[in-house]
């Protein structure tokens, strides 16, 4: 199996909600909007999937787990200005935010949750990790 992922799917419990958050509060653009799923591109060739939770319940044959998910997402960004400034964005969209500080391994981040809980990081990651996230592939 090739290494990369192409979808990332998260049960939502009120589709409409979400889309309000990402769509009409962050801005994203929908690939596709349908009854019980929302597809956002994030990254080239990777879908972020917002299902409702009867939809990834069909879907999958089970329903969710419920509670918070041992999960994160993360959004990096070249400095911790603009880590900041996205999390004063969302902090005014009302989601509960942690902000931004140095970390003991070098970068900046903080947290947003989404409507659902999902955790957020958004991070500055030194060396070539950063390299990688923020321009396509290791520089030299």
């Amino acid at each position: 199996m090739e290494q990369r992922v192409s979808f990332i799917t998260l049960a939502v419990a009120d589709l409409r909600r979400s889309r309000a958050f990402y769509v009409d509060g962050l801005g994203w653009e929908p690939l596709f909007a349908g009854d019980d799923v929302l597809m956002l591109p994030v990254a080239d060739r990777v879908i972020l999937s917002l299902w409702s939770v009867e939809g990834f319940t069909a879907e999958i044959g089970e329903a969710p787990a419920s509670g918070v998910a041992p999960i994160t997402l993360a959004h990096n960004l070249p400095t911790p200005a603009e880590v900041d400034a996205v999390l004063d964005e969302v902090r005014a969209l009302g989601a509960p935010v942690s902000a931004g500080r140095e970390r003991e391994w070098g970068g900046y981040s903080g947290y947003f949750s989404d409507p659902d809980g999902f955790r957020w990081e958004v991070a500055v990651n030194p060396g070539e990790t950063g390299d990688f996230v923020l321009n396509g592939g290791i520089t030299p």
